[in-house]
């Protein structure tokens, strides 16, 4: 009876540490694989994403210089319509990212800023032009500069860098999404995300 009592236990040791040896395979090949599957969904986020405007605006330009000890004046002056495409981008392959798959959690360390692009084109009409002070190529260039200045600060106060934003948390929802329904938690400067209202204060 004795021997019978001690094959029965060390028959229970043997099943116990096959059980657990293979239930801490099979959870060693879940954690792994769910940290295979949220890599991916992080490269498939990484991409740039690029956030179109088009403006439009009439400039006139005049210049003026006293010569001859200011007893002449020239003169020139021109119609400038101008426009732009304007983009702004996110470049979500910058972004930097950590996964810690024994505490099931995703940290994103660094989000790129954006990166603002103006492309101008000028059409020049109604020139005139002093024989003393014509148009020259730096006056092309201050032109070219002053107009780029105004469209950036009409972006600025458009919804453009607004609309950007809301693209980037798109993008950075579907990682918030995957890490939740795994069980997984995710962090951004040191802060736990617990709510997708969360995700979209990220970068304000």
């Amino acid at each position: 009876m004795k021997r019978f009592v001690l094959g029965f236990l060390a028959a229970l040791l043997v099943i116990g540490g096959i059980w657990f040896f293979t239930d801490s395979r099979a959870k060693e090949a879940e954690l792994q694989a769910n940290s295979d599957m949220i890599q991916q969904q992080i490269q498939q986020v990484g991409k740039l994403i690029v956030t179109e405007a088009y403006y439009s605006q009439v400039f006139t330009y005049k210049n003026s210089q006293k010569l001859f000890l200011n007893l002449v004046s020239a003169n020139k002056k021109a119609l400038i319509i101008a426009k732009a495409k304007a983009t702004v981008e996110y470049d979500l392959r910058q972004m930097e990212t950590s996964i810690d798959a024994d505490n099931k959690t995703v940290t994103i360390v660094k989000i790129p800023d954006p990166v603002i692009n103006v492309y101008p084109e000028f059409e020049y009409y109604d020139v005139t032009q002093d024989y003393l002070n014509q148009f020259e190529g730096k006056d092309y260039n201050n032109i070219k500069t002053s107009i780029t200045a105004q469209f950036r600060k009409k972006i600025d106060e458009s919804g453009l860098k607004k609309d950007a934003q809301e693209r980037l948390m798109s993008e950075l929802l579907n990682i918030y999404i995957l890490t939740k329904s795994m069980g997984w938690t995710l962090v951004y400067n040191e802060v736990v995300i617990e709510s997708p209202e969360q995700m979209s204060n990220l970068k304000k």
